[in-house]
């Protein structure tokens, strides 16, 4: 135990004896995310209030001890991990959804709530909250919220951030701050709100939200389209969105992530196939009809050999299904998966898939491609054997030819699983060093004594690539 037991007695002062852990078994269940890095806290916490909360960062201030807030420890980038040790913030017992209001299409919630139950709830009330990240069953809202999360419907629905109008904050010095309202239009002062959301829990700590919620749509059908080359596939995406129509999800899967799935758990997915695009529109019954008719006609312009039109719910189930499988199925073929989310602009979605094919043949890795094609979020992923140092050498050189790839095709590092301890080294390549130096100055404005989430988003000294061998 590294801290002073007068402040674990503090901290149980402030909860109480049943929500501090500190055995060295339950500190090391936190010590980890769905990333890099082994990193053990010295004490866990599960607050159940902002005024608790408030209290350990007024704690944590007066005594220099870094805090890391943690949801569901989904994060691919890194962002939960307790790089400095010190206090994590388990914010899963603040789970409760607190109100939907139908009038004014909004939910208030608590960060705990995972993704997927507010959904079903919304769905209840005959609303739709649209943020879908794969991992949506077990992330919670409030680590949707600090990643800013996306998932397929953000071609069409937008992400994260989009459905955020106001936020109760611990700031990392303890004060509790509200930040928008309940209003869709609000331009009072700053926006606070926008920036909180995606700052990966470095500026404060998000302790209830208010969410836009939309009405659900009465109608979707999907389909499959079958593609021989892969760059067709991409070609393929922007004729869809040049002819207007706007999918609600457009995803693609390279022949790897196919042939993964189909040894996972078959799925009828054509084996032989360079590439496939699953898309799905949603809207007004005869929209959707004519859209999804218009769709398959485009794919095969973009020759497509064959497009599969799902004839009803349970077959639209089954062809999203096959595309929810492609993270478990690739993870069977190595021990060590990669997961990337290199971000392009929609037109340049066949350059990239061109230059991703080119980094995999240089590196000679098992890199499979798939993602949320329609809004140029790709996710380029290596599959790897972290025992073997001299795979591992390669993959962190591939994993930069990526992001170097993305932006000079005028795209990001990230789409949506954020910068974490992933991708600082990159950050300049992107903002340069006066973009980047400007977020610093945020950063220390809001936390001068670098307390809440450090070593996150912003590269150390020295630091030139991504770390995944020591």
């Amino acid at each position: 135990m590294g801290l002073d037991p007068s402040i674990v007695k503090e901290l149980i002062r402030i909860t109480d004896e049943e929500r501090v852990l500190l055995s060295l078994d339950e500190r090391y269940t936190y010590a980890f995310d769905a990333s890099f890095g082994t990193y053990l806290p010295d004490v866990v916490v599960f607050p159940q209030s902002a005024t608790e909360i408030a209290e350990i960062m007024k704690l944590a201030n007066r005594e220099q001890i870094p805090v890391t807030p943690r949801g569901g420890g989904t994060s691919l980038s890194g962002g939960p991990l307790p790089v400095a040790g010190g206090i994590v913030l388990a914010m899963t017992r603040m789970n409760k959804l607190l109100r939907i209001d139908r009038d004014n299409l909004i939910a208030f919630v608590e960060p705990g709530i995972t993704t997927a139950e507010l959904q079903r709830e919304a769905e209840k009330a005959g609303l739709f909250y649209p943020p879908d990240p794969s991992s949506s069953n077990v992330s919670t809202i409030g680590g949707n919220l600090a990643e800013n999360s996306g998932g397929p419907h953000g071609l069409k629905y937008g992400v994260t951030k989009h459905y955020v109008i106001g936020l109760e904050v611990v700031t990392p010095q303890g004060e509790i701050i509200r930040t928008g309202g309940m209003t869709v239009k609000n331009v009072t002062g700053y926006d606070l709100t926008s920036l909180i959301v995606g700052s990966e829990g470095t500026l404060g700590i998000i302790t209830k939200a208010v969410l836009r919620l939309i009405p659900k749509p009465p109608a979707r059908k999907a389909l499959m389209a079958i593609f021989d080359e892969i760059v067709d596939s991409g070609r393929a995406i922007s004729g869809i969105l040049k002819n207007g129509i706007l999918p609600a999800k457009l995803e693609m899967m390279d022949q790897a992530s196919i042939r993964a799935v189909e040894n996972y758990q078959p799925s009828g997915l054509p084996l032989d196939a360079a590439a496939i695009l699953l898309l799905e529109v949603d809207g007004h019954p005869a929209a959707v009809d004519e859209e999804i008719r218009k769709a398959a006609q485009i794919c095969r312009q973009y020759a497509a050999r064959e497009v599969r039109l799902a004839a009803d719910e349970a077959e639209r189930a089954e062809l999203w299904k096959a595309r929810k499988l492609v993270s478990p199925a690739i993870s069977q073929v190595k021990p060590t998966k990669i997961s990337e989310d290199a971000t392009v602009p929609r037109s340049k979605i066949p350059e990239m898939l061109e230059r991703l094919r080119q980094i995999r043949e240089k590196y000679q890795l098992h890199l499979v491609v798939f993602g949320h094609a329609g809004d140029g979020n790709l996710h380029p992923n290596i599959i790897a054997d972290s025992r073997d140092r001299d795979e591992m050498k390669r993959v962190e050189e591939a994993v930069a030819e990526i992001f170097k790839a993305a932006v000079e095709l005028g795209g990001t590092l990230s789409g949506e699983h954020g910068i974490g301890t992933m991708k600082p080294a990159f950050m300049e390549m992107e903002l340069g060093s006066a973009g980047l130096d400007m977020m610093r100055r945020i950063k220390q404005a809001w936390d001068p004594n670098n307390i809440l989430n450090p070593f996150k988003i912003f590269p150390q000294p020295g630091q030139t690539r991504v770390v995944l061998t020591e």
